[in-house]
């Protein structure tokens, strides 16, 4: 056999070889996270392996900040912050606590209803991908849209990875987060991580008067503090929820006559489930619009 030829078999044979190896190794490595679609008003962060990606999601849920009832002081809070961030002035990350089902989450996605129009767009991080933190404001950072990172229902146990990266991201880390990134996150604790009744024993007492609190209480506040806005919301009034009731059927298409007549079956719906909020009383106008419209 020619020298030529030869080579030219052990050549296609080393091709060969290396295609099946290649092969192999691309059914074990995870793809490449798809592009970004910066068209998009809203954002998951997703994870495959070690690589994380902005998820565009198309179909968000709408809500309007005019179905949010009886909790006029959040919204106009919220609002007066979300509009000095896209004016490109001063604007703080939000803390959201209190009762479930009072409207926290919904506030934050009827803000980006409102103002996606003008440049506003949300972007959904689960808490257990909160230690990618600075890997999505490098992302964004060049973008000329304003980002929201969402975080919902947000607390900690002990000794959770994504405490530290959320702490250092929203102030005390070397690396600036840019202003084009803010954080509204909601939670049932105020202070994000439980507490126990033994942290009151590591209080001290001083000579003047004063009272500090232990390091381990220290350490819980400091997080909730890197917050500049703090809002509580609180369980409804019972007339409170029926208006809540009144307007979601109204919404539905109730006639007036209707809506008059579910006020015992409205009050029987949040006794049974223990809860006067937002949440329950949507739940019993769609019921309710589903049995009578």
């Amino acid at each position: 056999m020619p020298e030529n030829t030869a080579n030219n078999v052990d050549l296609a044979s080393l091709m060969q070889r290396a295609n099946r190896v290649l092969a192999q190794l691309e059914a074990w490595l995870p793809p490449a996270p798809p592009e970004v679609d910066w068209s998009a008003h809203a954002y998951r962060w997703r994870k495959r392996g070690s690589r994380g990606w902005l998820d565009a999601v198309h179909n968000i849920s709408k809500i309007k900040t005019n179905d949010l009832q009886h909790i006029e002081r959040q919204k106009g809070v919220i609002d007066r912050n979300t509009r000095f961030f896209l004016a490109g002035k001063p604007a703080n990350n939000v803390l959201m606590t209190g009762a479930r089902g009072t409207g926290k989450s919904s506030l934050v996605k009827a803000m980006l209803a409102l103002y996606a129009n003008q440049g506003l767009r949300l972007i959904e991080v689960d808490k257990s991908d909160l230690s990618d933190l600075s890997d999505i404001v490098e992302q964004v950072r060049a973008r000329p849209e304003k980002f929201i990172i969402f975080c919902d229902d947000l607390s900690f146990e002990e000794g959770e990875a994504g405490y530290k990266a959320l702490k250092s991201v929203l102030d005390g880390s070397i690396n600036d987060s840019g202003d084009n990134v803010l954080i509204y996150a909601t939670s049932n604790r105020r202070h994000l991580m439980p507490e126990y009744m033994s942290e009151n024993l590591e209080a001290k007492h001083q000579p003047d008067g004063e009272i500090h609190p232990g390091e381990t209480v220290e350490e819980k506040i400091s997080l909730s503090e890197r917050f500049g806005i703090w809002l509580s919301f609180y369980p409804f009034k019972q007339d409170d929820y029926l208006d809540i009731v009144h307007h979601w059927l109204h919404e539905l298409g109730c006639p007036a006559s209707d809506i008059e007549a579910c006020r015992l079956e409205a009050l029987q719906w949040a006794l049974e489930r223990g809860s006067r909020s937002g949440r329950v009383a949507h739940q019993f106008a769609k019921d309710w619009a589903a049995r009578h419209v």
